[in-house]
């Protein structure tokens, strides 16, 4: 469940903040790491919510940007208290994508799209060891272990009395078609594919491969979007060695326009039922 605090989510909040009282001043990253004598990378950083930000980090900043309300210094000094907390995920030790973690278990709605598996908060616990098994040979059993713990615990967002959040999924036949463990794994996931999509917050639409090429070949990738008007909607995208975080609005609004085609190419609600039922009784045979 999401909790009270979200540090990942309180550095964007921070970042963004800060951000906009150096625009307002005028000045550039470059200028503001010169008159503290730090790198324009820390400051790029601080601002895009990428690292922790500590109260002498805003104290400084507030002091180059001449802000002079107590009670703008005193909300930001306790926004860098509060984002310097450790979230649920940080029990589970290092986890290499916990920034989207963070960003997941704040959103409101996450729109997905995968040419390749099953997102990870539709995947069984059986698929999921069986995937992170596969995808990564020479990890110990005891991290495979806890990386589909931490990944069972995401799902919580799902079945949320207060706060479920609303999953859009769009997949390719492939993610359907690729045997991840054994026959009978893949037919409890599909099966689970389908009990999910009769949810009334969780949509799941597939691509059958007669679609042909389509907006989506390019990649995985999820648009996540947030409860407060403050938060600006993110792309995420997953890389091997480092994730890919954008923010810009131009940016955003590109890949939702790519997601909708998605969406209306797509078999719809119903139509995906069938399609995965029917791939789940091949499995079967």
């Amino acid at each position: 469940m999401a909790s009270n605090v979200n540090p990942t989510v309180r550095r964007r909040r921070l970042g963004q903040e800060l951000r906009r009282l150096r625009e307002l001043k005028g000045m550039t990253a470059e200028e503001v790491a010169e008159r503290l004598l730090v790198s324009q990378s820390k400051i790029s950083r601080l601002e895009n919510g990428r690292r922790s930000i500590s109260q002498r980090d805003v104290r400084d900043l507030c002091g180059v940007y001449e802000v002079e309300d107590h009670r703008i210094v005193d909300s930001l000094m306790q926004m860098a208290k509060d984002s310097r907390q450790q979230g649920w995920w940080h029990a589970f030790g290092d986890i290499p994508y916990s920034v989207y973690i963070g960003l997941e278990t704040d959103a409101a709605s996450l729109r997905v799209y995968d040419p390749q598996v099953v997102p990870g908060l539709l995947q069984t616990r059986g698929y999921a060891e069986a995937l992170i098994t596969g995808a990564l040979p020479e990890t110990p059993q005891a991290d495979i272990d806890k990386r589909v713990l931490v990944r069972v615990r995401r799902q919580e967002r799902i079945h949320s009395v207060e706060s479920p959040l609303r999953l859009w999924t769009v997949l390719d036949e492939a993610a359907l078609r690729r045997a991840v463990g054994n026959k009978q794994v893949m037919i409890e996931q599909l099966e689970h594919l389908v009990e999910m999509s009769q949810l009334p917050h969780v949509t799941v639409q597939v691509i059958p491969f007669s679609m042909g090429a389509h907006p989506g070949v390019n990649g995985q990738y999820a648009i996540l979007e947030f409860p407060d008007t403050a938060d600006s909607s993110v792309v995420y995208i997953e890389g091997v060695t480092s994730d890919l975080y954008l923010e810009k609005a131009n940016d955003v609004h590109k890949y939702s326009v790519m997601y909708e085609h998605l969406r209306a190419q797509a078999l719809n609600v119903e139509q995906t039922r069938q399609f995965i039922t029917e791939i789940a009784k091949e499995y079967a045979r």
